[in-house]
């Protein structure tokens, strides 16, 4: 603070200018040799150049103090060797040489975590009070050196592997506590992380760009690599837990000022949103407004003009504009629609976005199983779902893209957080936060065969919540304590206790049918895993159902759910089917996403931009799904709840010939006339209109809302005389 009150008394002329570096001003890099006196100019490490073996035995040394003869010594080799000299480094702090019998090689430094970093954040998944209690328990490998002169493969990896196991006893002897996460980041345009990963570091994504002095947010540092590495088992649930009794104080943000009503869905869904200024939040409801008028288009046909367009991608290239931050807003309102109902499900799934066609786009990965070259984006998402089958909205989007390098490896030793499965935790946690806001409504969280994961049950167990799983099993699990020792054997060996009628999707080529299947269920008792004994055992009710006499040529339903909702009768087994029964609604909401929003065939350059673009196409997806299923929940509202006056009457017009009514029809007329505007039929067995009828019609109505805007404008003489001469 004093200096800063100097900093700025000498910049108002008030007091004179000081000598050399101004008062408060940053210290600026330098050469490795600047400014060093001559004995540390000539300190030098013996070029080394063997394999790991030969090199001997590998110690740290760590550096008691700054008085010491190995402070000295590893100050000297970082302003000799490295590229951004000793420092000064931030906060907390411990510093190691690290020694060879052929003498001094290397050195390396921690210290305090970095305040804010978007993808470490989200990989941990805190709170903001957790981030801020907690930080300290995060350190940051601010300092790593081995010269060029000592070339010893896998020397590097070797060394952060006897830090990791060094520093939680070392921080803890220093500091009093004990860290829980190792970070570091790397400049890519320096160096590639190689012996990071080889040392197990786990990337989670790139820096914004700035550095912590960065006040004016120009982002000059260049994007570095964000890479972790936990030092306990448990510390996500350690570093997200917020503490009964703050260690810090932190004065509460103003209030928000009283916002008016949302003007339209697009305002509802996107006020929220954490964007930076009104302009940018102004540009993602137009944005937003434009995709769903016309779903179909690309970008310059959606947004109408050239002038827009050039908005849409300077919009996309925002470095403050990301998926998470158009999203935001619109899972508060997810939330509040949650609220209104008793039991709500999250249901997760993952699909991939093909970019195979546009090999120009930067920054994609393989998908599927990687053997046919395909690339793109992977995108796993969770959609809230109420008993009627209507999507409320979005409650967690992750979105990545894989590693060449890792494609094909073994990594079923690797702990579940530096694995890809691990997205199903990090919804979990999601639905566990939702359920903490809305005590009122049970949350379940539901997948398919993919979530059959040993750690999302131990999740589900000690969640303090109380957030239910619903999950259908891909494994034929060990069971404890039972008559058979497996679960397939155990539950099927029983008696049947009741049959039902089962509504089947249409699945590629076999057509939507009904089934008749068989259920069992039972409480059973699942041991851990040999690989994962610390977990201990977890307790679950199994639910089967199996059709016994399936259409020739057709695949029977046999569905092994596994749930921590209690089923002790034939009605709730019964129940748990129908609710897994909607989690086939996402892969509807997919299929708009894809085929409805184009969204694969977005020509944007880049991944990031990609995923920019991908926050409105969700929400644009999102929307057709929920009006086409809202229109069977709440047939009877006026139609004015969603649809503008030019929108209906022109609908209405085009479709009857006759002049629009005085009173507003029921949203499921305008419904039904929208879908027959989209190709839906109408006839009794066609059923309800679905999500393509609905995305085709949306597009034709924009148009015919238009031409009628334009027509009620126009004089009722000039109108005459136009229909006279056509």
């Amino acid at each position: 603070m004093g200096r800063q009150a100097l900093a700025c008394l000498e910049q108002a002329g008030l007091i004179p200018a000081s000598e050399g570096r101004p008062v408060g001003a940053a210290r600026q890099p330098r050469a490795p040799s600047e400014g060093l006196n001559q004995k540390a100019e000539l300190f030098e490490v013996e070029p080394i150049e063997c394999d790991l073996e030969a090199l001997g035995p590998v110690e740290l040394v760590l550096v008691s103090s700054r008085y010491s003869e190995h402070y000295r010594i590893w100050k000297k080799l970082l302003e000799r060797y490295h590229y951004r000299g000793a420092g000064p480094l931030c906060g907390a702090q411990l510093r190691y040489l690290i020694k060879s019998e052929r003498g001094w090689i290397g050195a390396m430094a921690f210290s305090a975590a970095a305040r804010r970093v978007d993808s470490r954040d989200r990989w941990i998944g805190w709170s903001e009070v957790a981030r801020r209690e907690n930080l300290h328990r995060v350190v940051n490998q601010s300092r790593f050196l081995i010269p060029q002169t000592v070339n010893v493969p896998s020397l590097a990896s070797h060394v952060l592997a006897l830090a990791a196991g060094r520093i939680p006893k070392d921080w803890r002897e220093r500091h009093g506590y004990q860290p829980l996460l190792l970070e570091s980041f790397v400049e890519q345009e320096r160096f590639q992380g190689t012996c990071y990963r080889a040392a197990n570091w786990q990337v989670v994504g790139l820096t914004a760009g700035r550095g912590r002095q960065d006040r004016q947010h120009e982002a000059q540092a260049g994007r570095k690599l964000v890479l972790v590495y936990p030092l306990d088992k448990k510390f996500r649930e350690q570093l997200c837990a917020e503490p009964e009794q703050r260690r810090l104080f932190h004065r509460p943000p103003p209030l928000p000022p009283t916002l008016p009503p949302p003007q339209d869905w697009a305002e509802e869904e996107l006020a929220a949103s954490p964007l930076p200024g009104q302009r940018l939040r102004r540009r993602a409801m137009e944005l937003t407004r434009d995709f769903f008028a016309r779903p179909q288009a690309n970008i310059p046909q959606a947004c109408g003009s050239r002038a827009k367009t050039k908005a849409a991608y300077r919009f996309f290239d925002h470095p403050k504009v990301s998926m998470r931050t158009i999203l935001q807003g619109h899972y508060e309102a997810t939330m509040r629609r949650a609220q209104q109902y008793p039991v709500v499900l999250a249901v997760q799934d993952t699909t991939d976005l093909n970019y195979s066609a546009h090999p120009q786009t930067e920054q994609l990965g393989p998908i599927a199983d990687g053997k046919h070259g395909q690339v793109g984006l992977l995108v796993h998402d969770t959609m809230l779902y109420n008993l009627e089958g209507t999507p409320l909205g979005l409650l967690d989007v992750q979105c990545w893209v894989r590693d060449d390098e890792e494609m094909g490896q073994d990594r079923r030793d690797l702990p579940i957080e530096q694995k890809e499965s691990s997205k199903w935790l990090h919804s979990f946690r999601a639905a566990s936060a939702l359920q903490a806001q809305c005590p009122q409504t049970q949350i379940v969280s539901m997948g398919d065969r993919e979530a059959d994961l040993y750690e999302l049950f131990i999740a589900a167990r000690d969640d303090p919540h109380q957030t239910k799983l619903l999950v259908r099993a891909f494994q034929d699990r060990r069971l404890a304590g039972a008559e058979k020792p497996f679960l397939w054997e155990q539950i099927l060996g029983q008696e049947a206790v009741v049959s039902m009628k089962l509504k089947v999707p249409r699945k590629k080529k076999q057509p939507a049918r009904t089934a008749i299947v068989e259920v069992r269920y039972q409480a059973v008792e699942l041991p851990a895993p040999s690989r994962k004994r610390e977990l201990g055992p977890v307790k679950l009710w199994a639910v089967s159902v199996v059709e016994k006499e399936a259409p020739p040529g057709v695949e029977p339903v046999e569905w092994m759910l596994l749930t921590n909702l209690p089923v002790e009768s034939p009605q709730a087994a019964l129940e748990k089917i129908q609710w897994y029964c909607l989690r086939f609604q996402i892969e509807v909401y997919h299929r708009t996403l894809k085929s409805g929003c184009k969204i694969e065939e977005r020509q944007l350059g880049s991944a990031e931009r990609i995923e920019s673009c991908l926050g409105i196409d969700l929400l644009v997806a999102w929307r057709i799904v929920h009006l086409t299923k809202l229109g069977r929940e709440t047939p009877e509202v006026p139609c004015t709840v969603f649809f503008e006056e030019a929108q209906w009457q022109s609908v209405f017009f085009f479709i009857t010939r006759q002049a629009p009514p005085k009173q507003p029809p029921t949203l499921r007329t305008i419904l039904l006339m929208v879908a027959q505007l989209g190709g839906f039929l109408g006839r009794k067995s066609d059923g309800q209109p679905g999500a393509k009828s609905m995305w085709l019609g949306l597009q034709r109505m924009d148009d015919l809302a238009e031409m009628w805007r334009a027509f009620k404008l126009m004089d009722p003489a000039t109108l005459l005389a136009l229909m006279d001469s056509s």
